[in-house]
């Protein structure tokens, strides 16, 4: 099954990235081998096109804002404020901690909100006097909590974003099913770690020694204007969202505006925005990267797995509501710690649409299900999400490695209960909403 093959090299391509390649370089070659093999016609690629664009250039947009808002000191600044509320105590500094992850990931998705405060918090703990151990243990909760809360708006994660544009979900109602479920696995994310961690959580730490948090404000209007800019640009998304405008068209407006604010001329700042370390640091591959294994995971319609999954999501559906929601989400979440979570949220997006005989409420659920599972699965292994692969890579360029096996372990004991949680209070929300 040629299909299966391309998908299969392109996956260990992807993962493990050879040198000079990156994840857009591997994916585009599994895309031309699609096509090239003829499992694919070139005359597909506009209309898959069409299905990524708005996705990928959202999720770039909301990079650059948080790009911009690092800079600019913001992340430093509530870092500052949550150690100082915490009042010198370690398990409030250790709630407080989570919820500024869960903010950060709803309003700047995922992949924003891991990349960028995992260093700031681990600069804070050492601060506090912490010791590695115990601040490995923070960070780990923010990496968690970066995935697991990042369901209840569609920019909050790639995931979210390319599901609602295959399904034509808005953005307001795909919040009204949503954001309630995401303050039931905050909640349950929450209790899992306090119950996995509560032992290494130092009781007391000194807040004495530390800055306040304005001295971390490099640019003070840039500062400001993001929390107007976020504002806005959250306000649009909602009341746009049934003139089926681009997402991506608000976001941009929005990562231009603070850009163009840091960018002023004349600004006297000590420590101005520095648009060379923005577009540095900006994934810019993702663009390749989005489109490339959307075509390689359309191809595997050929191999027969979009078929398996179809199948399976039928005989789930027969058996409830709550069967199929549990089932589906499942099922996702280990597709996605196999082969990662983009390819595993296109194959169940696929499987989906193709399975027959559902009614609008199931398939509804299992919609919604799909995206619990992509969005949580990834945290069983290390290579579920590109997400968590580049932040143990961070973690490990900062002395903190975490090997395979003790991130296992936290993953297979930490994900099954807030997942089977979180899919279950999305059944029992769809049927009361119903």
């Amino acid at each position: 099954m040629p299909a299966l093959a391309i998908f299969v090299v392109t996956l260990v391509l992807v993962l493990f990235r050879p040198r000079y390649l990156g994840i857009g370089g591997a994916a585009l070659l599994g895309a031309t081998a699609m096509l090239l093999t003829g499992i694919i016609p070139w005359q597909r690629l506009p209309g898959l096109w069409s299905l990524v664009w708005d996705p990928t250039f959202t999720f770039l947009g909301l990079v650059v804002v948080s790009l911009v808002l690092e800079q600019a000191g913001s992340f430093r600044w509530a870092a500052l404020h949550v150690a100082r509320r915490g009042k010198g105590s370690g398990p409030r500094l250790f709630v407080l901690l989570v919820l500024l992850g869960a903010a950060v990931t709803a309003l700047l998705a995922n992949d924003g909100a891991v990349l960028i405060l995992t260093p700031i918090v681990l600069a804070l703990l050492f601060e506090l006097g912490l010791s590695p151990a115990v601040a490995l243990v923070f960070v780990v909760a923010i990496g968690f909590v970066a995935d697991t809360t990042s369901l209840p708006l569609v920019t909050s994660n790639l995931t979210n974003i390319l599901s609602a544009r295959y399904f034509g979900l808005t953005y307001d109602s795909y919040a009204q099913v949503m954001a309630p479920v995401d303050v039931v696995a905050l909640a349950a994310t929450l209790a899992v770690l306090w119950l996995g961690f509560r032992r290494r959580i130092v009781s007391r730490y000194e807040t004495g020694h530390l800055p306040a948090p304005h001295s971390a404000v490099r640019d003070p209007l840039v500062f400001k204007a993001g929390f107007a800019v976020l504002g806005v640009a959250l306000a649009a998304y909602f009341l746009t969202a049934r003139l089926h405008v681009p997402i991506s068209l608000i976001t941009g407006i929005a990562a231009l505006a603070l850009l163009g604010l840091g960018l002023r001329p004349g600004g006297k700042v000590a420590h101005p925005i520095s648009l060379k370390k923005v577009l540095h640091d900006t994934p810019w591959q993702i663009v390749a990267f989005s489109l490339g294994m959307y075509v390689v995971v359309y191809g595997l319609r050929n191999a027969g797995l979009v078929d398996y999954y179809s199948h399976a999501v039928h005989w789930l559906s027969a058996h409830g509501l709550f069967a199929a929601t549990i089932g589906v989400g499942s099922l996702t979440a280990l597709l996605s710690a196999i082969v990662n979570n983009l390819p595993a949220v296109l194959i169940g997006s696929l499987g989906i649409h193709q399975a027959p005989h559902i009614t609008p409420l199931v398939r509804e659920a299992v919609i919604y299900a799909n995206i619990v599972g992509s969005d949580l699965g990834p945290k069983l292994t290390p290579i579920g999400s590109l997400a968590t692969l580049l932040w143990l890579h961070l973690l490990a360029r900062r002395g903190e490695s975490i090997n395979w096996g003790r991130y296992l372990k936290w993953g297979f004991t930490l994900t099954p209960p807030v997942l089977i949680i979180t899919l279950s209070a999305l059944a029992g929300w769809l049927w009361l909403i119903h």
